[in-house]
């Protein structure tokens, strides 16, 4: 397959680029001569991507900004600056700056890293021009000039333009396919008009016009002539010329940067750390105000407040980054959910708070597998299980057909209408055979091509439409098969093996505005003319000749879960064809409002037309949906479906999935055009009780614009809430609403790729790789495989994340207070005079070599198994609380911080008064061991590889203390008095809390420890 340009040299564009989206306003037309680029006056954008963020004279000063524009960093370079004025300098100057230049060197190197790679990436793909492609994404949006396809045609895959796996069809414009030679396309005087870029990747309009001709050929282009960005040619060889580039391309048109997601415990780690720092200013003007202002006051101010600096840990940030990243390779190990991928490692905590979960339906909650199950005539329904009936009529229809005789007459009559219906879902479609050559593997999309091979063991359907292929596979088991098809014609072939060819005069092709499509064909032997059409019953009801069963039997399908189209014709003279086509053919080379214009002529021919029959197919549930979307309820998580099918299928679905319980009852909102029916309706609703309510798009827009407040509000107190026939725009609206009107965390999963925005615009993403490509997997925060995944990614993984992050990042803090205070009573009992009490090598191992790794080490603590937590989802509903980090639990860290620094350093005063000299060594030695004990009273569950960092540090610290003559005496802290007084310290510093902590286990213990005891 290969992709050739006749306009100009440009290299290759990718979907996944990170180029800002263009104000489509300020483009404009153009016109794109053939050959001659020299003709062309507009200026094209670079056709190349750029993701990488900076360049080489940016790069520091653009990692510096985005990492000191948050307080905690900038507080600290405030802080290490100030050193180096000698009257506010403390100590030695690596004390301050190692720690912040180990900081921003281990981010200097993760963002030079992604830079690399970026950079790599995008000179790899800048560097392939497109002059010929081998299986490779068309670079640049085209216009379909000519193909080595005898049909004029080709296939294309778009699956991560649209998020659709099937293929679409496209068609070479029609001058310039018939030329010759392909060298006579650099010979003849022609241009493209095409309208300005647009962001709609299912419409275009342009016209095509060869000026060298007489009378000058003009035919009108339409979305099957182009050949966007980032699709790629499946079948044959196809040239084209290029319309858009770079950044006016559909693609990137379609790419919205992704906002940068900040996690709701950092939210409240930051709002903390500020709490911290006011506790710091207070403090230092205590000690100042007890020293009496005496003095240069303002410089003693500065003084003590950088001497209490490290009650905001700098470490605070690095450890729970790190142990971000610890959740994420946890969740990408675990074997339980294989496949999944964890895309943002700045929020797996947000897994552990979640109260809303909006979800797509197709291809989320169902499998996007559609089985035929339905076929009504209105009077006599047929099912599955009537197949062979069916085909019998099919038979008796076309063995008839010849005869005459009265009692031939009747028969039939009986087959006629089966076998209309029949015939027109047969041919009222898009769908095309392909075959797979036997030769060597390759596929051709005309059975002509595969030497009229009709048998059915190589063929196989593509469509834009899964519905549409369950529609003619169906056809083909019942004996009317689709053998063949070009732009100009099809065939069927009867169940005795006779080949039936219809010329395609016009095709209509679906769109989510009409809500349906239609053909006009002719049939070979008669030369009989039918419109047929098929679409949804909401626009197709106006449409057909009165009946009395249509809307009724559409509900009743609705309520079994199956999708409905209504499938009709109408027959046509020539006069009427004939009058038909001027209209439509002037419509469409308009340069103005063309889509109306064609619309309105399509429009006259749908009017009264014979109701045939209502189809109905089913798309099967996931794996293990019910038990998933109960586990989910049961944890407390609200969810709500966002699907663009019909009220009908949509409640069906939640009821069958379980996605709304048997004992609940269910709101069904009506259909709302203006204020005063949906305050009508909203009163209604307010008057229900923990009830579900099922809503339209339509409705709810309406809904919105005039009560938004109170329909948030009242749908939010809902156990479940379906939108359905919901654009991909009101899926991110409505997402906005809920982040904009209540204070929880919502999260967004979607399988395709018009559930982009929606997951995007959730706090927590989650894309499911499924048979609508990758799309919403690659714009997710994580990525499973399966729906059923969920469960165990948000009672699990999202229950550790965040209950290991709030232990995390406490502990870090009481390690910085405790030291601060111990600091305080120091400097208190020397006058409150501004000395530090540890200095040099101690304040950096304190926080490195000595604790790091015990305090790092409750990343691998959990209160619960995970079997536990998926037995018992009720224990979710407590996380979303948020108790795990909050000002009661941060007021709780700082008692014990003061009491155990208090205890330290005046236990140190009172038992080494005649060795006061040795206060350094005697506080640090006992602060170091209260640290290691306390990480144990807070460890829930053991690992190997805690006790190995708690001896570990024992040992560093221990073994250091040869190597450190400069604060320790050796023989003093070798002697027995030493060690038993240092205990004892020890003891009293941890033992009450050790004591409190085994009360509270008894006589309150949480709801896990009961669980688990």
């Amino acid at each position: 397959m290969h992709v050739k340009c006749v306009c100009r040299d440009c290299t290759e564009t990718d979907i996944l680029a990170s180029l800002q989206p263009l104000v489509v306003s300020d483009l404009k037309a153009r016109t794109v001569w053939l050959g001659h680029p020299e003709k062309c006056e507009e200026k094209y954008p670079k056709n190349a991507i750029k993701n990488q963020k900076y360049n080489f004279f940016t790069f520091v000063p653009g990692v510096l900004y985005q990492q000191f524009k948050f307080f905690l960093n900038l507080y600290f370079l405030v802080v290490a600056c100030s050193q180096f004025v000698p009257a506010l300098k403390i100590g030695y100057l690596y004390t301050y700056w190692a720690p912040l230049g180990f900081v921003m060197a281990v981010t200097m190197v993760r963002e030079a890293v992604d830079e690399v790679r970026r950079y790599q990436r995008d000179k790899e793909m800048n560097s392939q021009l497109y002059s010929k492609l081998t299986n490779q994404r068309i670079p640049a949006d085209m216009i379909f000039l000519r193909t080595s396809e005898k049909t004029g045609s080709c296939f294309i895959r778009t699956d991560q333009l649209d998020g659709e796996t099937d293929w679409k069809l496209k068609v070479a414009v029609v001058c310039t396919q018939r030329l010759p030679a392909l060298g006579d396309l650099f010979s003849i005087n022609a241009y493209v008009y095409a309208q300005k870029p647009q962001l709609d990747i299912h419409s275009f309009e342009g016209n095509f016009t060869r000026e060298d001709g007489d009378p000058q050929i003009h035919e009108s282009l339409s979305i099957d002539h182009t050949l966007w960005a980032s699709t790629i040619v499946a079948s044959g060889t196809v040239i084209g010329v290029v319309i858009y580039t770079g950044k006016e391309t559909r693609s990137v048109l379609n790419t919205s940067s992704p906002k940068n997601k900040v996690g709701l415990l950092d939210l409240e780690l930051n709002r903390l750390t500020k709490a911290l720092f006011l506790a710091q200013v207070v403090l230092s003007i205590v000690m100042v105000a007890l020293q009496g202002f005496v003095g240069p006051w303002f410089r003693n101010l500065f003084r003590f407040i950088v001497l209490f600096s490290y009650i905001i840990p700098i470490s605070l940030r690095v450890n729970l980054d790190m142990g971000k990243s610890a959740y994420g390779w946890m969740i990408m190990k675990d074997e339980n959910i294989p496949g999944t991928v964890v895309r943002t490692s700045t929020i797996p905590e947000e897994l552990g708070r979640l109260v809303y979960l909006l979800t797509d339906k197709t291809g989320t909650l169902t499998q996007n597998e559609m089985i035929f199950k339905r076929l009504h005539l209105g009077t006599v329904s047929y099912g599955t299980d009537t197949m062979d009936e069916i085909q019998s009529h099919i038979g008796q229809s076309y063995a008839q057909q010849h005869q005459l005789h009265p009692i031939q007459e009747v028969r039939r009559s009986v087959s006629s209408r089966i076998h209309e219906a029949v015939k027109a879902i047969a041919l009222c479609h898009n769908v095309t055979p392909v075959y797979e050559s036997r030769a060597n593997g390759e596929t051709e999309s005309t059975a002509a091509e595969a030497d009229q091979d009709f048998s059915d063991d190589n063929r196989t359907y593509q469509a834009s439409s899964p519905d549409e292929v369950a529609l003619v596979r169906w056809t083909e088991s019942v004996g009317l098969t689709l053998v063949n098809r070009d732009l100009t014609s099809l065939q069927l072939k009867t169940p005795a093996g006779q080949v039936l060819t219809y010329y395609i005069l016009q095709i209509f092709p679906f769109t989510s505005e009409s809500k349906r499509m239609g053909i006009i064909i002719r049939e070979e032997t008669t030369g009989d003319i039918t419109f047929y059409m098929k679409g949804a019953d909401v626009a197709m009801a106006s449409i057909v000749q009165y009946n009395d069963w249509l809307e009724e039997e559409c509900g009743n399908m609705a309520r079994e879960g199956l999708r409905t189209l209504v499938v009709a014709k109408k027959s046509l003279s020539e006069e009427q064809y004939t009058d038909f086509e001027n209209r439509f053919n002037q419509a469409k080379l308009s340069i103005h409002d063309r889509a109306l214009k064609v619309a309105a002529v399509v429009e006259s021919l749908e009017r009264e037309m014979e109701l045939l029959c209502l189809t109905g197919v089913e798309d099967q549930l996931q794996a293990d949906v019910r038990p998933t979307l109960e586990l989910l309820r049961n944890a407390g998580i609200k969810i709500w479906m966002l699907t663009g099918d019909k009220l009908e299928t949509a409640t069906c679905i939640a009821k069958s999935s379980h996605l709304v319980s048997r004992s609940q009852d269910i709101h069904v909102f009506r259909s709302v055009s203006n204020r005063g029916e949906a305050h009508l309706e909203l009163n209604a609703f307010r008057r229900k009780h923990d009830c579900a309510l099922v809503i339209s798009g339509d409705s709810l827009e309406v809904c919105l614009r005039y009560y938004e407040h109170e329909f948030v509000e009242l749908a939010c107190q809902c156990p479940a809430v379906v939108c359905c026939r919901c654009s991909p725009t009101q899926k991110a609206q409505i997402v906005h609403l809920l982040k904009q009107h209540t204070a929880n965390r919502t999260c967004a999963i979607g399988d395709g790729g018009n559930d982009v925005s929606m997951i995007q615009a959730a706090d927590c993403g989650i894309g499911i790789e499924g048979k609508e490509g990758k799309q919403a997997s690659l714009a997710a925060d994580f990525s499973i495989t399966q729906f059923k995944h969920i469960g165990r990614l948000l009672m699990v993984h999202g229950r550790n994340s965040y209950k290991r992050s709030a232990a995390l990042g406490q502990f870090v803090m009481h390690r910085g207070m405790i030291i601060s205070t111990m600091q305080a009573v120091f400097s208190s009992i020397f006058y409150f005079a501004s000395v530090p009490l540890y200095q040099g090598f101690l304040m950096v191992g304190y926080s490195t070599i000595y604790t790091m790794f015990p305090v790092f080490s409750l990343v691998l603590d959990q209160d619960v198994k995970p079997e536990m937590a998926l037995l018992y989802p009720e224990l979710y509903k407590d996380l979303t609380k948020g108790r795990s980090l909050s000002f009661k639990t941060f007021l709780i860290w700082v008692l014990i911080s003061i009491y155990q620094g208090g205890i330290l350093m005046y236990g140190a005063l009172v038992l080494f008064e005649s060795e006061f000299v040795h206060v350094v060594a005697i506080s640090f030695t006992a602060l170091i061991l209260t640290e290691l004990l306390m990480v144990a009273l807070n460890i829930r569950t053991w690992h190997w590889l805690m006790v190995l960092a708690e001896f570990l540090s024992l040992g560093c610290y221990i073994a250091s203390l040869a190597f450190l003559n400069e604060y320790f005496d050796l023989g003093f802290i070798t002697t027995p008095a030493f060690l038993w007084k240092v205990s004892v310290i020890t003891v009293v510093s941890c033992l009450p809390l050790y004591i409190i902590k085994y009360l509270k286990r008894k006589f309150s213990p949480p709801s896990y420890s009961k669980l688990s005891s």
